[in-house]
């Protein structure tokens, strides 16, 4: 069973300088690193990456699609492919970006992708981003702790979770690093740890709550 744990650093397979994905930083950007399963990607996510590209002034935003999130079930996981194209149709603002940047760096976990992208963009102030929903189960991810070493976190409010998420393992363990949102513009050039909850306007779309709507057919074959 996969269980939560310090991430040892090991390379990311080949010369990370050397990759090519499909998308290029330059040095002294601030840019939001989005990853999720978006299974299926919808508006609330919108919300999620167009709140924190505007409250952190962000350069740009990508969204990272995970092939497989460790703790996701496979077969209730799409194709990759379904998943991308479905987050792109959303990703439509400025300075938005979708990638598949774990499969390129050959990464399992986020801490890996993470420390691919910065040994990749040196001079990049990359931001992780995620909602609130996602903090509320942070201590369970591989890493969590040296994630929070590695770039600063900014949080989006998501419905009836927020609350809870704010007395999570992590954000307990973390409060003293907590910054105030009303100097969110700040955060992407913090020294870490540092990390920031910004309230806002709720949206009630979920991907749980799209895939039970799914019709029968569509869900049998993602679990073929």
């Amino acid at each position: 069973m996969w269980v939560a744990g310090p991430a040892r650093r090991a390379p990311i397979a080949g010369r990370p300088q050397a990759l090519r994905l499909g998308f290029d930083l330059k040095r002294g950007m601030k840019v939001g690193l989005y990853g999720g399963s978006f299974n299926p990607a919808h508006d609330g996510h919108a919300h999620v990456a167009e709140t924190a590209k505007r409250r952190l002034g962000l350069d740009r935003v990508i969204w990272l699609v995970s092939p497989q999130n460790p703790l996701k079930s496979r077969h209730e996981t799409a194709d990759l492919g379904e998943r991308i194209a479905g987050a792109r149709a959303l990703a439509q603002g400025p300075g938005m970006l979708v990638a598949a940047v774990e499969s390129q760096l050959g990464s399992n976990f986020t801490i890996d992708t993470i420390r691919g992208l910065k040994a990749r963009f040196p001079g990049v102030k990359f931001v992780w981003i995620m909602g609130a929903d996602s903090l509320a189960s942070f201590h369970r991810w591989k890493g969590w702790v040296q994630i929070m070493h590695e770039v600063p976190v900014a949080v989006v409010s998501r419905p009836w979770i927020s609350l809870k998420s704010r007395f999570s393992p992590a954000a307990l363990r973390f409060a003293r690093f907590r910054r105030p949102s009303q100097s969110a513009i700040t955060l992407a050039r913090a020294k870490t740890p540092a990390w920031t909850f910004l309230f806002g306007r709720f949206n009630f779309q979920s991907s749980t709550a799209l895939r039970a709507r799914a019709p029968k057919g569509k869900a049998a074959r993602r679990q073929g």
